[in-house]
C-alpha cells in the first residue's frame, strides 16, 4: 500500500521528469529539421520544477525562456502549450509571438519579453498588489546569471527593499551568458551578494537538487508572507545545451559538460527516491510521458498554420473600452459652478476626483508624497488618501513603469509621475516593448497611466525642455494624450484613468502655472480620440495641440483684424487622432497648417500632412505648410530657444505663405 508521502514523491518525479521528456523530443525535432528554433533547460529542470511546487497556485510565477517546468507543473494544457511553441493555430499568442513571450493570468503565470530583467520590476508591482488586497500572494521572478548586470535588476531589488514586498528573484546562474562564461562577465563568486547592497536576504542554493530549491523556496516565501520582505535566491546549475540549439556548445570544455551531467538533476533525484519509487515503477512512468508527449508533439505539428485578417490584428492592439471607460462620449456632472482654475489645478482635481471615485487609482513616482511633486501636482493628496495610494519611489525610472505594469496586471489603475518628460527614456523598454505589446500579444489590458510633464518655454535648457510625443505615437498598443486647457486637462486625465490601455499624458510645465479657465467642479470626461473645434473659421486649417493651441489663437486673432478668419482644430489626443474632425474642416477651408512645439523632423505633424496628401489631395488649394522647432537640441538660453529654436516665431510667416499661395 502506498503511503502519501510515497504518492508525493512519485508526483514530484514525474513533474521533474516532464520537462526533460518535452526537452528530449525537441532535440529530435530540430535535429530532424521539423522545427526551427528551441531554448533548451536541459539540466535545470529542478529549478523551474522544484520553484512551482513550493509556492502555492495563486502566487505569481515570472519564468523565462528555459523555465518550461513552470508551465507543465502549472497543468498549463499540453496540446495548446505545443501548438504555442511551434506557431500553430492553437497556440495561445494566436501567432503573435514565441514560446514563453506570453501570460495567462488564470494559472497567475506571466511570461517573459526578450529584453533580460524586464520582468523584475513588474513581480514588483505584483508583489505591491499583494500587500494592497492583503492576499498573501508572492511574487516569484527569474533571471538568468547575465541579465543581473541588467538596469531592471537592480532597480527591481531597490523598490522591492524600499517597499518590503513578498517578492522572490531566482537567479539562475548556469555559467554563461550566451557564449561568454559567467566568471569573465561578472567579478564575483556569488551573484547572490548583490542582495547586501540592497539590505535583503539571499540565499545559495544547489539547483540541481529539487529538494534543496523546494526549501529554500518554501523558506523565502514564508519569509515574504509574513512581512520579512524580499530574498534573492541564486541557483547554482548548469547549461547543458547552447543559448539556442543552433549556437551549438564548442564553446564548453567537454570535462566541464561531463562534471555537470554528473550531477543531473533528474538522474539525481531518481536515484535519492529508489526506497520509495523502484526502477520499475520510475521506468513505467517514463515510458507513459514519452507516449503522450509523442502524440501530443505529432498531433502539434499536424495542426495548421496560423491565419488571421488585418481587421483582426488591428483591432486586438488595444483593449476595448467599456461603457463606462473613454470610449463614451462626453459626460458631464454638472455641478452649477464652474471655476476659473490654473491648467495645474485642474490636474491635480483629476487626480484627486479620480482617485476619490475609484480605490483602486493609486499614484506612484519620485518625490510625490509628502513633497507634492516637483511641480506641486501632488501636493495634498497624501493626506487625503494615505501611503498606500500615494506612494514615493527611489529614482528608477524603469522600475517604477515596470512595477505599473505589474499593478494593473492585478487589477489596479497606476498613475505614474515622470519628473521631467526627458527622464522618460530611462524607462523606455519597459514602455515600448512591455506595456505597449501586452494585450496585441496574449490580452490583457494594461490600465497604466503616464503623466509627463514636457515642453520649452521655461529657460530649462536640453534635459529638460524636449517634446518627445511622436516618438510614442510610432509605438501601436499606446494611447498619446496632449490637453491645451485646463478644462480638457481634468477631463482627459480621466479618460486616460479609466482608459484599460497604456496611456502617455503629456502635460505642458509652462501652462502650469500661466494658463487659467474655466473647469466644471463636476466629474466627467472628455473621450480620448475627439479633437475640438478651438476657433471656427474658413480661410484655412490649423492643426496643433498643447501650447501649439495657444500660439496659434495668438496669430489668428491677428488675422481677424485683417478679415481674414483662421480654423484652428486642437487634436487633444495624438493617438487615435480624429481623422474626421481634421478632413471635414480641410474640405472646408481648402488650406491646412500643422503646428508643433517638437523639431519639424519626424514631428507627428508629418503624419497628418502625409494622411492629408494621400486621401484629401483635391481639397487643398496651396501646400501645407508644417510648422515645428528646429533640429537642433533645445538650448538653455531663452533668447536662443525664443529667436532661433522655437516654433512660435516662424507661425505667422507660415502662415502669411498658406495664404498668398
Amino acid at each position: 500500500m502506498q503511503t502519501e508521502t510515497s504518492k508525493d514523491v512519485k508526483a514530484l518525479y514525474e513533474a521533474l521528469l516532464l520537462p526533460r521528456i518535452i526537452e528530449l523530443k525537441m532535440l529530435r525535432l530540430i535535429r530532424q529539421g521539423r522545427i526551427a528554433k528551441w531554448f533548451s533547460g536541459y539540466g535545470q529542470e529542478a529549478i523551474a520544477v522544484g520553484v512551482t511546487c513550493a509556492l502555492n497556485e495563486d502566487d505569481y510565477i515570472l519564468p523565462m525562456h528555459r523555465n518550461l517546468g513552470v508551465w507543465t507543473t502549472r497543468g498549463v494544457p499540453l496540446k495548446r502549450l505545443f501548438c504555442q511553441i511551434m506557431g500553430k493555430e492553437g497556440g495561445f499568442t494566436q501567432g503573435r509571438d514565441r514560446t514563453f513571450h506570453f501570460g495567462l493570468p488564470e494559472r497567475h503565470i506571466v511570461g517573459m519579453i526578450s529584453q533580460l530583467a524586464a520582468m523584475l520590476p513588474v513581480a514588483d508591482g505584483l508583489a505591491l498588489a499583494s500587500l494592497l488586497d492583503d492576499t498573501s500572494q508572492v511574487a516569484a521572478a527569474f533571471i538568468g546569471d547575465g541579465a543581473t548586470r541588467e538596469g531592471d535588476f537592480h532597480e527591481a531589488l531597490s523598490l522591492a527593499a524600499s517597499w518590503s514586498l513578498p517578492v522572490l528573484f531566482i537567479v539562475e546562474n548556469n555559467g554563461y551568458g550566451l557564449s561568454t562564461p559567467t566568471a569573465e562577465a561578472i567579478p564575483v563568486e556569488n551573484l547572490a551578494d548583490a542582495a547586501s547592497g540592497y539590505g535583503i536576504f539571499s540565499a545559495i542554493v544547489d539547483g540541481n537538487d529539487i529538494l534543496a530549491v523546494q526549501n529554500a523556496v518554501k523558506k523565502a516565501a514564508m519569509d515574504a508572507r509574513t512581512g520579512k520582505g524580499p530574498t534573492l535566491i541564486e541557483m547554482k546549475t548548469f547549461r547543458m545545451r547552447g543559448h539556442e540549439e543552433a549556437s551549438g556548445t564548442k564553446y564548453v570544455p567537454s570535462e566541464l559538460i561531463q562534471e555537470w551531467a554528473e550531477r543531473d538533476p533528474v538522474d539525481r533525484f531518481s536515484k535519492q527516491i529508489l526506497g520509495e519509487v523502484s526502477e520499475e515503477e520510475q521506468s513505467a512512468i517514463r515510458k507513459r510521458l514519452e507516449q503522450e508527449i509523442e502524440e501530443v508533439a505529432e498531433w502539434a505539428l499536424a495542426q495548421p498554420q496560423v491565419t488571421s485578417s488585418l481587421e483582426r490584428e488591428l483591432n486586438d492592439v488595444y483593449a476595448p473600452c467599456s461603457d463606462g471607460e473613454s470610449s463614451r462620449e462626453d459626460h458631464l456632472s454638472h455641478s452649477g459652478s464652474p471655476e476659473n482654475r490654473r491648467f495645474i489645478d485642474a490636474i491635480s482635481d483629476g487626480l484627486g476626483a479620480a482617485m476619490e471615485e475609484d480605490p483602486r487609482v493609486l499614484i506612484i513616482g519620485q518625490d510625490i508624497a509628502e513633497y507634492g511633486g516637483v511641480f506641486k501636482v501632488t501636493a495634498g493628496l497624501l493626506d487625503r488618501f494615505g501611503s498606500a495610494r500615494v506612494r514615493n519611489t527611489p529614482i528608477i525610472e524603469s522600475g517604477i513603469i515596470g512595477a505599473a505594469m505589474g499593478l494593473a496586471l492585478a487589477g489596479w489603475k497606476p498613475v505614474v509621475e515622470m519628473q521631467y518628460a526627458d527622464f522618460i527614456t530611462c524607462g523606455f523598454n519597459q514602455i515600448i516593448n512591455n506595456l505597449s505589446t501586452t494585450h496585441y500579444r496574449w490580452g490583457s489590458a494594461l490600465n497604466v497611466t503616464i503623466r509627463a510633464p514636457f515642453g520649452g518655454g521655461i529657460g530649462a535648457g536640453p534635459f529638460h525642455s524636449q517634446s518627445m510625443e511622436a516618438w510614442f505615437c510610432h509605438v501601436p498598443g499606446l494611447k498619446v494624450v496632449v490637453p491645451a486647457t485646463p478644462a480638457d486637462a481634468k477631463g482627459l486625465l480621466r479618460s486616460a484613468i479609466d482608459d484599460p490601455n497604456p496611456v502617455i499624458f503629456f502635460e505642458h510645465k509652462k501652462l502650469y502655472r500661466s494658463l487659467k479657465g474655466s473647469v466644471d467642479a463636476g466629474s466627467y470626461r472628455v473621450p480620448l480620440g475627439k479633437a475640438r473645434i478651438a476657433r471656427e473659421g474658413d480661410a484655412a486649417t490649423i492643426v496643433t495641440y498643447g501650447v501649439g493651441v495657444h500660439w496659434a489663437m495668438e496669430a489668428a486673432e491677428a488675422m481677424d483684424r485683417k478679415g481674414v478668419h483662421i480654423e484652428i482644430i486642437d487634436l487633444r489626443t495624438l493617438i487615435p487622432w480624429d481623422r474626421e474632425m481634421v478632413f471635414a474642416s480641410v474640405k472646408k477651408t481648402h488650406r491646412l497648417m500643422v503646428v508643433h512645439e517638437a523639431v519639424r523632423t519626424g514631428g507627428f505633424g508629418a503624419e497628418i500632412l502625409s494622411q492629408i496628401a494621400e486621401q484629401a489631395f483635391e481639397d487643398l488649394d496651396a501646400p501645407p505648410v508644417r510648422i515645428g522647432a528646429e533640429d537642433t537640441p533645445i538650448p538653455f538660453s531663452e533668447s536662443l530657444e525664443d529667436d532661433i529654436y522655437s516654433a512660435k516665431g516662424r507661425l505667422q510667416d507660415g502662415l502669411d505663405r498658406l495664404l498668398a499661395y
